[in-house]
């Protein structure tokens, strides 16, 4: 760690249970962040602000007028441009220290084999139930930690999904696969803008505790936000012995 490395995270390392040995951990790691939208722009500025070593982002799609109202990784000047484009430059802006991979592709089963077996962890910033099912599988397969966003209306969720112990469940164990849950897009349901920001920090929040090696993490757990009355609930997430993706 250089001095300047000391003086940037100097309020990581004054907390005990970070310090120098929990930060150095950070700056070793892998991460892989699907989607640089909503979710993504707070948890791709968090961890390279955080000093994640290695972040790869991944996402097929272009900034448009209406993302700006809640994607804050982007703005004006980024109109047309790839999100992974932007939202790299605004992480290497922010730190120069860290390596960021910006892949303008779909989150597809071939990337995915080839990317999620070399991160330490995976976070899922997408929309969507088919992709979110994918990345869960690829998790599953190679055994790497899940951190699971979704926010929509007024309503948030997050969850962390640790394959790497047999007893905890996954994404498919709480959402099915084949149980019909219809994809909600915010172009027709609306989001409230700070609502992705709020989610994406807490995601941001449980990659950046498991990298380091801290607290206490949401595995088994799913918070859910109400943000018109700004109230949290949780319910116990249990492993599905006749899951398909991981069951058996």
């Amino acid at each position: 760690m250089t001095d300047d490395d000391l003086l940037r995270y100097s309020r990581h390392l004054l907390l005990d249970e970070i310090g120098i040995e929990g930060q150095q951990r950070l700056l070793e790691a892998r991460s892989l962040v699907i989607g640089a939208g909503g979710l993504g722009s707070p948890v791709a500025l968090y961890l390279a602000s955080a000093g994640v070593g290695r972040i790869t982002l991944v996402d097929h799609d272009t900034v448009s007028l209406t993302n700006l109202q809640r994607q804050i990784a982007h703005d004006m000047h980024s109109l047309e441009r790839p999100k992974v484009e932007s939202a790299a430059a605004r992480m290497t802006a922010l730190n120069p220290g860290v390596q960021v991979r910006a892949l303008a592709r779909k989150a597809d089963a071939p990337l995915l084999e080839a990317e999620v077996p070399h991160a330490d962890v995976v976070i899922d910033c997408t929309d969507n139930f088919a992709t979110r099912h994918l990345v869960n599988a690829a998790c599953v397969r190679h055994g790497k930690p899940l951190v699971s966003g979704a926010a929509i209306g007024f309503d948030g969720q997050i969850s962390l999904y640790d394959s790497r112990a047999r007893t905890q469940p996954c994404y498919a164990c709480l959402f099915p696969p084949d149980s019909g849950f219809e994809d909600v897009a915010c172009a027709t349901m609306g989001v409230f803008a700070p609502l992705v920001g709020i989610v994406g920090s807490l995601q941001a929040a449980e990659a950046l505790k498991l990298l380091a090696g801290i607290g206490e993490p949401l595995a088994g757990r799913l918070l859910m936000l109400d943000g018109r009355r700004m109230q949290w609930s949780e319910i116990a997430v249990h492993r599905d012995p006749d899951c398909t993706v991981c069951g058996g």
